[in-house]
Formats: C-alpha cells, structure tokens, sequence
C-alpha cells in the first residue's frame, strides 16, 4: 500500500533542502528515491522538489493574543542573477550577411546557411565583398537559426493572390497520360513539369501576356519565356524555346489540363521527339507542384502582378527572364524534399542540403562531361551582384511602362469624359 498524502509531503518536504543543495548526480539520485517512496510522475517530482517551500524561523511572539510565526522563504532568499553572454555576431557580421542576403534575393536561412560556403568566395573573387579573416569564419560557421534572427527585422513578408486563367481541353485526354518511350524518373534530369502564369493585372479581358515556366524536377532548373498570348501557335514556339535552353536533353513533359497544352500539335511532337507526355489530374495543383511553387517564388516575384499586354512590355519581360535565368538557376539554392514521415496527425519532413540547380546539373552522374565543362566556364565568367543590378533595372523599366500607360488610360478617360460633358 502506498504512502498517503501526510506521508508524501513530509518525505517531500526532508529532501527539498538536500535537493537543492545537492550536486547534480546527487539530485538525480534524491529524485529516484521520490519518485519510488511517494509513487509520482518523475517530472512532477522534480516540480515539486524545486518549489517546495522550505521555511527558516526568524521570529516568534504574540499580539494581541494571536501567535505569530515570521519565516523566511527559501525561493526568494537567493535570487537568480540574469546570464549575460557576450554576443557572438556582432555588427561586424550583421553587416556583411545583410549584404549577401540582398545578393541572394532574400533567401531564407535554412537556404543561405549552407551556400554561404559557395557564396562568400565567389564574391570576394568579384571583388564585391572584403571581409577579414574572423568574421568569414564567423559566417561560415552561423546556424540557419541564427540568420533568420539576425535577419528578422528586414524581412517584409506579403502575400497576393491572382486568378487562374486555366481551361480544360477535352482533346485527346484518353490519351494523355501516355508512357511510350521511357518511364518518368525524377532522379534524373530531363523530366519537366511546365505551366503559364498570366499577366493580366485583374483584367481579364482581351489579349495578354503569359509566362511560360518550366522546372526540371530533379535538378530544379528553372527556365521562363514570355508569350504573348495563350493561343497553341504561341505556347509551342515558347516550349521549343525554353527546351532549347536547358543544359541537358528533355526526356518528360508533365502539364496541366489547359487546352494549350493538351493539343494535337504538342502531342504529335512529343511523339516524333520521344518525350514522355503527361498531364495532372483536374484541380490538384500539388501534380504540378514543382512548377507552381516556382510560379510564385521566380515569376511573381520578378514582374508581380500587372497587366502586362503591349509588345514593349512582351520584349522587357523576355530581356529580363534572359537575365533572371542565370542568377536563379546558378546563384540561387533549393532545397529538396526526401522524406516525409506521418506519425499519427504529425508530418515531419526532411529536405537536402540547399544547393543550386547549378551544382545540381554537375553532381548528376547522367550529365555528360562536355556539358559540365561548358557550365564551369560560364559560372566562373558571371557576377551575381552584376545580374542582380540588370535584374532591378530591367524591372524599373517594366514599372515606368506600367506607370506611363496608367496615366495615358487615366488622360484618355478625363477626355471622353470632358468631350460627354460638352455635348
């Protein structure tokens, strides 16, 4: 039978002072004895030994015929004093990450952390950072942790929503999927997932633009091309254009369901080239998720959400995709997702070491030699601060087109307005 309630308090009460007086081994011992005499919970025990009020008799008497006890409480005798480390990263290294952050477009720190050791050599080879000895060791060796810390107050976090503008086409979809030639194996690059980003800036009436992406799933590269509306004619001219651009033979298309894609036209090539040709289920974007996360994280991020619908800005967003192509897909590391574990109503998930598309393409082992070698030479001939500063000039270019064709809208309609007025 165990000890009852009296008997828990006063054993509780005999090893509080040993408790707190005790070495740490020698409180793990007085905490298994607790633990086993009074029957509680190890955690709660341990509790209980720490806040047990052990009292010191300061004073007796009486007044007014009331006895008195005055005692002195062990919690409040001794006060903790407050740990003051000294800090480790200091201005010294707050400067020079926010420098290569900007560089890196904002990144998060579980991407930055580990491409700092690619990152930081490169630009000091360029000449755009000079930093001593201390603080690089300081930033080769800083946590994801910390520079999402370090970094919090510049983050500015927004978030926009758009419509979609994809319409199913019925054409050959007991076709589509078809495996005829290979089967789809993301361990090796090749296989694309591709997609159209419309521009019409919450009009949508008439003619627009669309940006053709499209992610290779294994490596991550990324490649963008501009289209100047969604009818077949265009959309195929941009996939032979973007197909043209990667560094190694397309294998896989995967797509949506829109009738851009899901043609005659698109089908009869993948056949004659040997591409596997594939689409997504209806209404289950995470088929496509590849190429929609960069949707948000490449497009919208580098041109927003306007309405972009005149040749000019059909040529400044292609000029700009030529240059965003070789700071992303060179500069910018990702992460990959490898397992994925539910354990009741919890996911955990675990990524790979954040690299970029770049360096992706060179670890491959089905990538040839020739092509290494030429994307070495043209990694080693780019500058990323130099690609970020066309990168923001190309889009001031862009925003003085939006803001020249908003006042001619805005001058047009004050003149049909005045002309209404007059008559």
């Amino acid at each position: 039978m165990g000890l009852t309630m009296n008997e828990k308090q006063s054993v509780t009460k005999q090893l509080a002072l040993d408790y707190k007086r005790a070495t740490k081994k020698n409180k793990g011992r007085i905490l298994d004895s607790l633990v086993r005499l009074a029957e509680y919970n190890r955690s709660y025990a341990a509790r209980v030994l720490r806040h047990r009020v052990t009292a010191n008799v300061l004073a007796r008497g009486t007044v007014a015929g009331v006895r008195i006890t005055v005692v002195e409480d062990e919690r409040t005798k001794r006060q903790k004093k407050p740990r003051h480390r000294p800090r480790k990263y200091g201005k010294d290294v707050l400067v020079p990450l926010q420098k290569i952050w900007l560089i890196c477009d904002g990144i998060c720190g579980k991407r930055l952390g580990p491409y700092l050791t690619e990152i930081i050599p490169a630009l000091e080879r360029l000449g755009e950072l000079t930093i001593d000895a201390a603080v690089r060791r300081k930033l080769m060796a800083i946590s994801p942790a910390t520079i999402d810390r370090l970094l919090a107050p510049m983050r500015r976090r927004y978030q926009l929503k758009a419509r979609s503008h994809t319409k199913p086409g019925t054409l050959l979809k007991q076709q589509i999927p078809i495996r005829t030639f290979s089967d789809w194996d993301e361990a090796r690059p090749g296989f694309i997932e591709i997609d159209l980003v419309s521009h019409e800036g919450g009009d949508p009436r008439g003619d627009f633009a669309y940006t053709l992406d499209a992610t290779d799933i294994c490596t991550g590269w990324t490649e963008t091309e501009a289209v100047r509306n969604r009818a077949q004619v265009w959309v195929f001219a941009g996939i032979e254009k973007v197909k043209a651009r990667f560094p190694f033979k397309i294998r896989g298309i995967d797509s949506d369901n829109g009738g851009e894609f899901i043609n005659s036209h698109l089908f009869n090539y993948c056949v004659e080239k040997k591409i596997t040709f594939t689409r997504s289920r209806p209404y289950r974007k995470n088929d496509n998720c590849f190429v929609e996360q960069k949707n948000y994280s490449i497009v919208r991020r580098a041109v927003g959400y306007h309405r972009y619908d005149t040749a000019e800005e059909l040529e400044l967003l292609n000029q700009l995709y030529s240059v965003l192509r070789l700071y992303t897909n060179f500069f910018q590391p990702v992460m990959k997702l490898v397992e994925k574990t539910r354990t009741g109503s919890k996911v955990t998930k675990r990524y790979d070491k954040a690299r970029t598309p770049h360096r992706r393409v060179l670890e491959s082992r089905f990538t040839a030699k020739r092509t290494k070698g030429a994307l070495k030479q043209e990694y080693a001939a780019l500058n990323p601060v130099t690609l970020y500063r066309e990168i923001n000039r190309l889009q001031d270019r862009l925003e003085a087109c939006i803001h020249s064709k908003h006042e001619a809208a805005q001058q047009n309609e004050r003149s049909v307005n005045l002309e209404y007025i007059s008559t």
